[in-house]
This record gives structure tokens, sequence and C-alpha cells, in this order.
């Protein structure tokens, strides 16, 4: 019988397998009132999942502030050891997550975590979630371009030696749902709007899922009708 499951499977981190987004939130919000103006929650959106420098933009164009010369390397130092704070708080795994990345594990999928968050902030999480689940993963720092480009799914398409289509991507925000479909994966997007060539998925539905489970929503997410 033809296998009718994923190939591999890359998870984004944020929001995804740890709910790590109201942290950033956090972080994020006290960015923009640095710059000068505090940032409305539908900035905020726009700077969910993205990289760095996306959320700075936002927040120097939402207060009206040039960059000078500096300000990249300054406020990233300061909004990663912010984040290593609020990370130091304690972190557990989305509901549902550990338990269908050990059905996944067991059953021998290949899996990576595939995140915008960089390499600094990005292993804390991982162990919090348990690295051994995954056989690699690939950070915002080590790509040349950060989500929504493609770059993190085409190199983790290649280090797997697949098709990308045969590889199944579980994303939550926008930009790197548009990353995935880029690269040509197979994406289930954890949001109610999607793009284009996205099915909409709940991550309720992970809770006491299986890898049988995850053979069934890839087929069906490659026909297009989740």
């Amino acid at each position: 019988m033809t296998h009718r499951g994923p190939r591999a499977i890359f998870w984004d981190m944020d929001g995804t397998l740890v709910d790590t987004e109201p942290l950033w939130g956090i972080a994020t919000y006290e960015l923009a009132e640095m710059l000068g103006r505090p940032l409305t929650p539908e900035l905020r959106e726009k700077t969910v999942g993205g990289s760095f420098a996306n959320t700075l933009n936002v927040c120097a164009a939402n207060a009206g502030y040039t960059l000078r010369d500096g300000d990249y390397e300054r406020y990233h130092a300061w909004i990663y050891e912010r984040m290593g704070q609020l990370l130091g708080t304690g972190l557990e795994p989305n509901p549902g997550i550990r338990g269908l990345l050990t059905s996944l594990a067991d059953a021998g999928m290949r899996m990576f975590v595939t995140t915008n968050t960089e390499r600094q902030l990005a292993d804390a999480c991982i162990a919090a979630i348990g690295t051994d689940f995954f056989v690699d993963s690939i950070t915002a720092d080590e790509v040349s371009r950060p989500k929504p480009a493609p770059d993190i799914y085409l190199e983790a398409v290649r280090r797997v030696g697949e098709r990308p289509a045969d590889c199944l991507v579980v994303e939550d925000s926008w930009a790197g749902m548009s990353a995935a479909v880029a690269a040509g994966c197979t994406v289930l997007g954890l949001a109610a709007e999607v793009p284009d060539h996205v099915v909409s998925f709940s991550p309720e539905r992970f809770i006491g899922a299986e890898a049988a489970d995850v053979d069934r929503w890839f087929a069906a997410a490659a026909r297009g009708d989740g």
C-alpha cells in the first residue's frame, strides 16, 4: 500500500508548538513605548511570526521614528535580553503537542523546528518542548532571509531530500504560512484566515491525536479539503 502520509514535518515554534506569542507581545509593546508611541493591537498583528527587523520597522513607523545607525543592533540586543527574562518564567508545549510528537517520533517521522526566532532563544524553547523529538532545527539567523521568504523551508526540504509537496508544515502566522506555500510545501494553518493553498486547521485537534491522524490530515491538506 502506498504511504499517504508526509515524508517529514516542519513545525513552526512560537504559537504553534509553545505559547510564546504573549511573551513576544509584551516585549513588542515595550519596544514600541521605547520608540515613542504605543502599538495598536492591529499593528502588533503585523509583527506576529515575522523577523525582528520587521517588528522594529513596524514600531518605528508607528512612532514616526527614523532609525539611525546602530539602532537595529541596540534594540535587537534589548528585545532578546527581555525575551530571555520572560522565557525564564517557564514554558510548556501547547495542549496535545507532546503526546502527538511522541506518537510521531515513535513512528519514525523526521521532524524539524523551523522558526523565525533566532538561535540564542530558540534552543531554550525547543528544550522545553523536547529536543529529542526533532532531527534538526533551522532558525532565522541561519538563512539569508527569514519568513515570509521561503528560505527556512527550502533549507529544510534540502536537508530531508524530499519533494516540498511531500513535506507537511504546521504554522500559525500569515508570514510563516506564506513562506511554506512559497517553498511548495503542504501546509496546515492554525488560523481562521489563511493564504491560498493553505488548509485552516484547529489546534484543538492535536489533543489526543496520533501519527495516523497526521497521515489523514496530510492527505486531506494535499487535496486542499482540510
